[in-house]
């Protein structure tokens, strides 16, 4: 199970998701209050480990100036988490080598998103209100072609995410203001239960095991 913990705002919270395993790390650039400044993002990436996916975070932004700030501050990615449209996508994945495209649950371009040429490498479900945290009918992320990685997102916290997984069965996991202590801060406690419980619920998914409850660590085999 890929997991992402969003809204990195300083050094110590994005070494602290490193440390306790995840999979990638993710910078707003877009107004939000874990907006932060490229320079800030190029001296944190310079001392993050190679193998961990940075991605920044944009909203409605032009594809050269997407493909501008990812060259400027060595991030591995972008996600676009608009109305951008498809060809938007394209022209930030001709230069960008890992583009996420971020849709609200519902969305009617879920039908095509992560198809076609120069399409994104993963489509993210967020809820309706995007970036607000809000949990949403998880049903909703249903529509997405055969075959594309979904990241799931929208008020991910330790206390629902293996739910959500069970639920779902996305690809990934990505959280943000579900493991902070404040916006922007990041809570070391709700960090590593919330990798925890990903992993192991992602781990009992491929071992043919599914969730008991919505509790980390109670497994039931499927058909007993």
């Amino acid at each position: 199970m890929f997991v992402k913990i969003c809204g990195i705002t300083n050094e110590d919270d994005a070494l602290l998701a490193v440390a306790m395993g995840a999979d990638a790390v993710g910078f707003v650039f877009a107004p939000s209050p874990r907006q932060v400044h490229p320079e800030t993002v190029r001296d944190i990436v310079r001392r993050l480990p190679h193998d961990v996916l940075t991605i920044g975070v944009f909203r409605n932004d032009r594809p050269s100036h997407v493909v501008e700030v990812v060259n400027r501050t060595g991030l591995r990615g972008a996600q676009l988490h608009g109305g951008e449209l498809a060809a938007d996508v394209r022209a930030v994945r001709e230069r960008v080598p890992f583009v996420i495209q971020a849709l609200p649950a519902g969305d009617a371009r879920l039908a095509e998103a992560g198809t076609g040429e120069g399409a994104a490498d993963v489509v993210l479900i967020d809820s309706p209100e995007p970036g607000s945290g809000t949990v949403f009918d998880w049903s909703m992320a249903e529509g997405a072609p055969d075959g594309v990685r979904l990241l799931l997102a929208g008020g991910l916290n330790p206390d629902n995410v293996t739910e959500a997984i069970r639920k779902v069965r996305p690809w990934g996991v990505d959280s943000a203001s579900g493991v902070e202590a404040s916006p922007g801060r990041k809570d070391a406690t709700k960090v590593r239960l919330f990798i925890e419980a990903a992993k192991r619920a992602g781990a009992a998914l491929e071992e043919g095991w599914a969730p008991e409850s919505p509790g980390p660590y109670d497994w039931a085999e499927d058909g007993t």
